[in-house]
């Protein structure tokens, strides 16, 4: 818990929904390697579920609810995730039998880089670029 009047670092939070949450939060931490920081749930209805990425980040995800104010069609996100060995958890996830949309290649613009599809349909590309650096002016 943060002190009073302290606030954490600003940061993104993707966030998506699933048909089946639990076996999406299975799938992300099993197979994918992320960490379940919390999962809130009342039966198959899971209300928030926060799974962090071991090198920082994380996402946001809970059961799908037609109608609300905040509800996003599952299977429809697409995710970039920083790692530092991409070949390594790329040739993992291939023997675990995930489902790879493209293989491992180097990019023109420098990177080296996979993506997945997970239970949901949901696409994940993992590689090593943190990003362009700000401007400084």
């Amino acid at each position: 818990m943060n002190a009073p009047n302290s606030r954490p670092a600003p940061t993104v939070w993707p966030t998506m929904q699933a048909k089946n949450a639990h076996e999406l939060i299975d799938f992300l931490v099993d197979e994918v390697g992320f960490v379940k920081t919390a999962a809130y749930a009342d039966g198959d209805d899971v209300a928030h579920a926060q799974l962090d990425w071991p090198e920082g980040g994380g996402v946001m995800l809970g059961s799908h609810k037609p109608g609300r104010a905040w509800s996003r069609e599952p299977g429809t996100a697409g995710m970039y995730v920083v790692t530092a060995d991409p070949d390594a958890l790329y040739e993992r996830l291939r023997a675990r039998g995930v489902e790879m949309v493209l293989d491992i290649q180097d990019q023109d613009y420098g990177n080296r880089e996979f993506a997945i599809r997970d239970p949901e349909g949901n696409l994940w590309s993992f590689g090593y670029y943190p990003g362009e650096p700000r401007p400084t002016s």
